[in-house]
Protein backbone atom coordinates (compact mmCIF):
# COMPACT_ATOMS: atom_id res chain seq x y z
CA UNK A 1 0.00 0.00 0.00
CA UNK A 2 1.51 3.47 -0.86
CA UNK A 3 1.68 6.18 1.11
CA UNK A 4 0.21 9.44 0.28
CA UNK A 5 1.86 12.81 1.55
CA UNK A 6 -0.31 15.04 4.42
CA UNK A 7 -1.73 17.73 3.03
CA UNK A 8 -2.45 19.56 5.68
CA UNK A 9 0.51 21.46 5.35
CA UNK A 10 -0.41 22.47 1.70
CA UNK A 11 -3.82 23.46 3.08
CA UNK A 12 -2.27 25.77 5.68
CA UNK A 13 -0.14 28.06 2.51
CA UNK A 14 -3.03 29.93 1.26
CA UNK A 15 -4.23 31.02 4.99
CA UNK A 16 -0.13 32.55 5.52
CA UNK A 17 -0.45 34.05 2.34
CA UNK A 18 -3.82 35.87 3.16
CA UNK A 19 -2.80 37.14 6.69
CA UNK A 20 0.53 38.15 5.27
CA UNK A 21 -1.42 40.35 2.97
CA UNK A 22 -3.91 41.76 4.99
CA UNK A 23 -1.87 42.69 7.59
CA UNK A 24 -0.35 45.60 5.94
CA UNK A 25 -3.52 46.55 4.18
CA UNK A 26 -4.92 46.90 7.37
CA UNK A 27 -1.89 49.17 8.82
CA UNK A 28 -2.49 51.31 5.61
CA UNK A 29 -6.14 51.38 5.96
CA UNK A 30 -5.77 52.68 9.57
CA UNK A 31 -2.77 55.27 8.30
CA UNK A 32 -5.35 56.30 5.53
CA UNK A 33 -8.07 56.99 7.83
CA UNK A 34 -6.08 58.81 11.04
CA UNK A 35 -4.59 61.26 7.75
CA UNK A 36 -8.33 62.22 6.98
CA UNK A 37 -9.48 62.49 10.41
CA UNK A 38 -6.51 64.83 10.56
CA UNK A 39 -8.02 66.90 7.90
CA UNK A 40 -11.65 66.79 9.35
CA UNK A 41 -10.99 67.64 12.96
CA UNK A 42 -8.97 71.20 11.08
CA UNK A 43 -12.57 71.16 9.51
CA UNK A 44 -14.91 71.22 12.39
CA UNK A 45 -12.62 73.05 14.95
CA UNK A 46 -12.72 76.24 11.87
CA UNK A 47 -16.55 76.07 12.16
CA UNK A 48 -15.98 78.01 15.70
CA UNK A 49 -12.50 79.25 15.50
CA UNK A 50 -10.57 81.11 12.34
CA UNK A 51 -7.38 79.62 11.15
CA UNK A 52 -4.88 81.55 12.28
CA UNK A 53 -2.41 80.34 9.28
CA UNK A 54 -2.45 77.87 6.09
CA UNK A 55 -0.15 75.75 4.06
CA UNK A 56 0.26 78.06 1.74
CA UNK A 57 0.68 81.49 4.25
CA UNK A 58 3.69 78.47 5.65
CA UNK A 59 4.94 78.21 2.35
CA UNK A 60 5.70 82.04 1.12
CA UNK A 61 6.39 82.67 4.80
CA UNK A 62 9.42 79.98 4.07
CA UNK A 63 10.52 81.21 0.86
CA UNK A 64 10.44 85.27 2.03
CA UNK A 65 12.80 84.50 4.83
CA UNK A 66 15.07 83.02 2.03
CA UNK A 67 15.86 86.21 1.30
CA UNK A 68 14.68 88.22 4.47
CA UNK A 69 15.39 86.40 7.92
CA UNK A 70 12.86 88.56 9.81
CA UNK A 71 10.18 88.62 7.34
CA UNK A 72 6.61 88.74 8.43
CA UNK A 73 3.06 88.12 6.68
CA UNK A 74 0.62 90.38 6.77
CA UNK A 75 -2.57 89.16 7.70
CA UNK A 76 -5.44 89.96 10.32
CA UNK A 77 -8.94 87.93 10.79
CA UNK A 78 -11.94 90.12 10.26
CA UNK A 79 -15.88 88.38 10.49
CA UNK A 80 -17.74 88.01 7.70
CA UNK A 81 -19.98 91.07 8.79
CA UNK A 82 -16.92 93.19 8.43
CA UNK A 83 -16.01 92.43 5.04
CA UNK A 84 -17.49 94.69 2.71
CA UNK A 85 -20.26 93.11 0.84
CA UNK A 86 -18.82 94.61 -2.68
CA UNK A 87 -16.07 92.27 -2.21
CA UNK A 88 -17.96 89.71 -1.56
CA UNK A 89 -19.50 89.63 -4.98
CA UNK A 90 -16.71 90.87 -6.87
CA UNK A 91 -14.87 87.57 -4.88
CA UNK A 92 -17.85 85.08 -6.29
CA UNK A 93 -18.65 86.72 -9.97
CA UNK A 94 -14.89 86.37 -11.01
CA UNK A 95 -14.24 83.28 -9.23
CA UNK A 96 -16.97 81.06 -8.45
CA UNK A 97 -20.35 82.43 -9.93
CA UNK A 98 -22.00 79.68 -9.23
CA UNK A 99 -20.71 79.12 -5.54
CA UNK A 100 -24.29 79.52 -3.59
CA UNK A 101 -25.37 76.56 -6.07
CA UNK A 102 -23.00 73.63 -5.94
CA UNK A 103 -22.18 71.14 -3.42
CA UNK A 104 -18.27 72.23 -3.95
CA UNK A 105 -17.76 71.15 -7.20
CA UNK A 106 -18.99 73.38 -10.62
CA UNK A 107 -19.38 70.61 -13.23
CA UNK A 108 -20.14 73.17 -15.91
CA UNK A 109 -17.18 75.38 -15.12
CA UNK A 110 -14.69 72.20 -15.31
CA UNK A 111 -16.01 70.96 -18.96
CA UNK A 112 -15.99 74.56 -20.32
CA UNK A 113 -11.93 74.57 -18.93
CA UNK A 114 -11.56 71.21 -20.26
CA UNK A 115 -12.73 72.16 -23.54
CA UNK A 116 -10.98 75.83 -23.40
CA UNK A 117 -7.44 73.33 -22.40
CA UNK A 118 -8.08 71.49 -25.12
CA UNK A 119 -8.29 73.65 -27.90
CA UNK A 120 -5.63 75.54 -27.14
CA UNK A 121 -3.73 72.28 -25.89
CA UNK A 122 -2.82 73.75 -22.55
CA UNK A 123 -3.76 74.29 -18.98
CA UNK A 124 -5.13 77.97 -20.05
CA UNK A 125 -8.01 77.75 -17.68
CA UNK A 126 -8.97 75.98 -14.48
CA UNK A 127 -12.41 74.93 -12.96
CA UNK A 128 -12.23 75.44 -9.71
CA UNK A 129 -14.78 76.97 -6.77
CA UNK A 130 -13.96 78.71 -3.98
CA UNK A 131 -14.26 75.61 -2.10
CA UNK A 132 -12.05 73.92 -4.11
CA UNK A 133 -9.34 76.63 -3.65
CA UNK A 134 -9.66 77.19 0.11
CA UNK A 135 -9.24 73.31 0.26
CA UNK A 136 -6.15 73.47 -1.75
CA UNK A 137 -4.54 76.75 0.35
CA UNK A 138 -5.68 75.25 3.61
CA UNK A 139 -4.00 72.16 3.42
CA UNK A 140 -2.17 71.43 0.36
CA UNK A 141 0.86 71.97 -1.98
CA UNK A 142 0.50 74.13 -5.32
CA UNK A 143 1.62 70.82 -7.25
CA UNK A 144 -0.20 69.54 -9.81
CA UNK A 145 -0.12 65.63 -9.22
CA UNK A 146 -2.42 63.18 -9.27
CA UNK A 147 -2.24 62.30 -5.02
CA UNK A 148 -2.97 65.95 -4.69
CA UNK A 149 -5.80 66.69 -6.82
CA UNK A 150 -7.59 63.32 -4.99
CA UNK A 151 -6.68 64.72 -1.54
CA UNK A 152 -8.73 68.23 -3.00
CA UNK A 153 -11.59 66.49 -3.87
CA UNK A 154 -11.34 64.70 -0.45
CA UNK A 155 -11.25 68.14 1.33
CA UNK A 156 -13.31 69.88 -0.30
CA UNK A 157 -16.55 67.43 0.20
CA UNK A 158 -15.34 67.70 4.05
CA UNK A 159 -15.31 71.87 3.84
CA UNK A 160 -19.21 71.14 2.67
CA UNK A 161 -20.55 69.19 4.58
CA UNK A 162 -19.40 70.57 7.78
CA UNK A 163 -18.93 74.38 7.35
CA UNK A 164 -21.39 77.08 5.99
CA UNK A 165 -20.99 78.60 2.49
CA UNK A 166 -20.60 81.62 4.88
CA UNK A 167 -18.30 80.03 6.77
CA UNK A 168 -16.39 78.68 3.81
CA UNK A 169 -16.34 82.57 1.71
CA UNK A 170 -15.35 84.10 5.52
CA UNK A 171 -12.42 81.92 5.46
CA UNK A 172 -11.52 82.32 2.29
CA UNK A 173 -11.80 85.84 2.41
CA UNK A 174 -9.28 86.03 4.99
CA UNK A 175 -6.78 83.46 4.26
CA UNK A 176 -5.90 83.36 0.54
CA UNK A 177 -2.83 86.01 -0.84
CA UNK A 178 -3.33 89.43 -2.52
CA UNK A 179 0.37 90.70 -2.84
CA UNK A 180 3.74 90.21 -1.65
CA UNK A 181 3.24 88.66 1.56
CA UNK A 182 -0.31 89.87 2.28
CA UNK A 183 -2.71 87.58 3.23
CA UNK A 184 -6.55 87.89 4.19
CA UNK A 185 -9.10 90.62 2.67
CA UNK A 186 -8.34 93.64 5.48
CA UNK A 187 -4.89 93.37 4.82
CA UNK A 188 -5.43 93.68 1.20
CA UNK A 189 -8.09 96.21 1.74
CA UNK A 190 -5.40 98.55 4.25
CA UNK A 191 -2.73 97.57 2.10
CA UNK A 192 -3.99 98.74 -1.96
CA UNK A 193 -6.45 101.55 -0.35
CA UNK A 194 -5.93 102.33 3.44
CA UNK A 195 -8.64 101.51 4.51
CA UNK A 196 -10.78 98.38 6.61
CA UNK A 197 -12.43 96.07 4.51
CA UNK A 198 -15.69 96.96 5.70
CA UNK A 199 -15.20 100.16 3.71
CA UNK A 200 -14.31 99.46 0.21
CA UNK A 201 -16.42 100.30 -2.69
CA UNK A 202 -17.58 98.42 -5.68
CA UNK A 203 -14.56 100.02 -7.01
CA UNK A 204 -12.09 98.85 -5.19
CA UNK A 205 -13.81 95.60 -4.71
CA UNK A 206 -13.86 95.26 -8.22
CA UNK A 207 -10.25 96.01 -8.75
CA UNK A 208 -9.10 93.62 -5.50
CA UNK A 209 -10.93 90.40 -6.98
CA UNK A 210 -9.54 91.16 -10.57
CA UNK A 211 -5.61 90.65 -8.92
CA UNK A 212 -6.67 87.06 -7.38
CA UNK A 213 -5.28 85.02 -10.12
CA UNK A 214 -1.60 86.52 -9.57
CA UNK A 215 -1.20 89.13 -6.50
CA UNK A 216 2.05 89.42 -6.44
CA UNK A 217 3.12 90.04 -9.98
CA UNK A 218 -0.04 92.78 -9.59
CA UNK A 219 1.21 94.30 -6.62
CA UNK A 220 3.62 95.44 -8.84
CA UNK A 221 2.05 96.51 -11.57
CA UNK A 222 -1.29 97.94 -10.21
CA UNK A 223 -1.99 100.05 -13.59
CA UNK A 224 -1.97 97.20 -16.10
CA UNK A 225 -4.36 97.70 -18.84
CA UNK A 226 -5.29 94.04 -18.61
CA UNK A 227 -6.08 94.19 -14.76
CA UNK A 228 -8.31 97.61 -15.53
CA UNK A 229 -10.32 96.28 -18.30
CA UNK A 230 -10.76 92.83 -15.88
CA UNK A 231 -11.80 95.00 -13.11
CA UNK A 232 -14.12 96.44 -15.43
CA UNK A 233 -15.97 93.22 -16.33
CA UNK A 234 -16.44 92.20 -12.69
CA UNK A 235 -17.75 95.18 -11.55
CA UNK A 236 -19.97 95.36 -14.43
CA UNK A 237 -20.94 91.72 -13.29
CA UNK A 238 -21.55 92.79 -9.14
CA UNK A 239 -25.94 92.97 -9.59
CA UNK A 240 -25.72 89.45 -10.65
CA UNK A 241 -23.53 87.98 -7.76
CA UNK A 242 -25.40 85.92 -5.17
CA UNK A 243 -23.92 85.94 -1.80
CA UNK A 244 -24.31 83.52 1.09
Amino acid sequence: MKHTKASRPAAAKPKLISTWLLRPLLLLLTAALLYQSWFLLHIVYWRTYPPTTSAFMQHRLETMRQQTPDAKLRHTWVNYEQISSHLKRAVIATEDARFTQHQGFDYKAIETAWKKNLKQRKLAAGGSTISQQLAKNLFLSSEKTVWRKAQEVLVTLMLEEFLTKRRILEIYLNIIEWGEGVFGIEAAARHYFGVPASSLTAEQSAWLASIISNPRFYDTHRQSPRLRKKAGIILSRLPTATIP
